[in-house]
């Protein structure tokens, strides 16, 4: 009689197994369809995550008390682009602004204006295709291609050769920056800038194979290495998009001289304190 109830519980106990193991199959079934639908969705709209541009009907193009210059010039592809430029009348430097990922040059208006009263520059602020009022949509090879011929503009504007145009960037437009002054710079400013865009994503989707997967690369990190010029570098430590571990793996792979400014309470879009341009106008004094 044990043996008899033995074999009926053991005989009991397979179908529950079966309809456990089913069960478990069908919850990893949905959360491999879920996440396959998340990756496609991420590598179909992979730009349009990236880059947030805002269009010509967005922000204020006579900005007071800024007396911009519209600068209008084709990339090597003929994508017609628009920016700001504000001259100097005896400027310590010829500035090219990247700016970052989001908006246009309008919200760059007090850094534009900021670099003219405190640093004593000349400066162009130009917006990446499909940004404010440049034609286009914005691509990794489109926005690389767009700062070139914003650079061949304002060396043309000032009289001057394009390598000894000081580069500056924010962010995404560090890296832009920085594949620029691969070509030779004066100076290369990078404001919150990261090693490379899959770096970024990995910060922020860690559970997603994204360094495999992302076709946008934007690797600032293995491009910096063939720039020899001197470099000034800031990051904010509370920086929520951009970990400033990102900033410092760049800046550890430029080669020097170099600075590294640290602001421990900013932010990644948090201004920039009251002595920055100070520190920056110091620092292009010490610049050949």
């Amino acid at each position: 009689m044990i043996e008899a109830r033995s074999a009926s519980q053991g005989h009991g106990r397979l179908p529950r197994l079966r309809v456990g193991l089913a069960w478990l199959w069908r919850v990893v079934r949905l959360w491999l369809i879920a996440l396959l639908v998340v990756l496609l969705g991420l590598m179909f709209f992979e730009e349009s995550l990236i880059f947030l541009p805002s269009g010509a009907s967005t922000g204020v193009w006579n900005p007071p008390g800024l007396a911009v210059e519209d600068a209008w010039f084709q990339a090597a592809d003929g994508t017609k682009l628009h920016g700001w430029y504000l001259r100097h009348e005896r400027p310590r430097a010829v500035i090219l602004f990247c700016h970052g990922n989001a908006g246009n040059i309008t919200d760059r208006a007090p850094v534009l204006d900021a670099l003219h009263r405190w640093v004593g520059a000349s400066a162009l602020v130009f917006d990446y295709r499909g940004y404010g009022r440049s034609a286009g949509r914005p691509t990794e090879a489109g926005v690389l291609a767009d700062a070139r011929a914003a650079r061949a503009w304002l060396a043309q504007r000032e009289n001057v050769p394009e390598e000894r145009i000081v580069l500056m960037g924010e962010s995404i437009g560090g890296v832009v920056a920085v594949d620029l002054a691969a070509d030779g710079a004066r100076a290369l400013i990078l404001e919150n800038t990261f090693s490379s865009l899959p770096d970024v994503a990995a910060c922020h989707l860690p559970w997603l194979p994204v360094r495999l997967l992302m076709r946008t690369r934007l690797d600032a990190r293995a491009r910096i290495a063939a720039y020899h010029g001197p470099l000034l570098q800031s990051h904010g430590g509370r920086d929520s998009i951009v970990p400033i571990e990102l900033g410092r793996r760049l800046f550890e792979a430029a080669g020097e001289p170099k600075e590294f400014l640290f602001y421990p309470n900013l932010d990644h879009n948090d201004g920039r304190p009251g002595d920055y341009y100070a520190k920056l106008a110091r620092f292009l004094d010490g610049c050949p």
